[in-house]
């Protein structure tokens, strides 16, 4: 089917939309068609999906690390590890609960969440490196959780639009929308 073909019709199935592409789930959440974007809803509730799975695996991270008396960089590493482990884990249980096998619903997870993560880590880590103090402060000061709240907000803000683009483009969080 030839691209104007396929879109000279006022509606199409999802399926009709899968082959041409190639891949399921192409921005089609909930009845919204976004071949030229992803709306600004889907993109924000796909990154706090992320963010919650980053947010538990870096705070535990962080927690683990300072029970230990580790270094900055061990524990930054170890919370960074989490953050990923976490956030894949949300998308996989999401996609196995769908009926997916392991196999694939971790090949979902990874093409889904690993620029997402990605991002949300390099910034969020970003600045609590730049604020000053923050990676002397314990999990008992202030400065360390207004830091982390403050880089996972930002995080957000930034790996926001990433998401709309990725999901726009049939990328990212939009693989996992065949499976909701």
């Amino acid at each position: 089917m030839g691209h104007s073909a396929h879109h000279t019709g006022t509606a199409h199935d999802h399926v009709s939309h899968e082959g041409h592409h190639g891949h399921a789930g192409h921005a089609t959440h909930r009845g919204e068609h976004t071949h030229g974007g992803a709306s600004w809803a889907m993109a924000a509730k796909a990154t706090l999906h992320c963010l919650t799975g980053c947010a538990i695996g870096e705070i535990l991270g962080m927690v683990i690390g300072t029970a230990l008396m580790w270094g900055n960089v061990p524990t930054m590493v170890l919370a960074i590890a989490l953050a990923f482990l976490f956030g894949y884990s949300f998308t996989l249980f999401a996609v196995r609960r769908a009926g997916l096998d392991f196999k694939s619903a971790v090949k979902v997870a990874l093409a889904a969440d690993t620029v997402s993560i990605a991002v949300m880590e390099l910034v969020d880590n970003g600045i609590i490196a730049l604020v000053p103090g923050a990676m002397d402060a314990h999990l008992s000061d202030g400065l360390f959780w207004s830091a982390l709240l403050g880089g996972f907000a930002v995080a957000f803000a930034i790996t926001t639009p990433v998401n709309k683009w990725m999901i726009g483009r049939g990328k990212g969080h939009a693989v996992v929308h065949a499976y909701h």
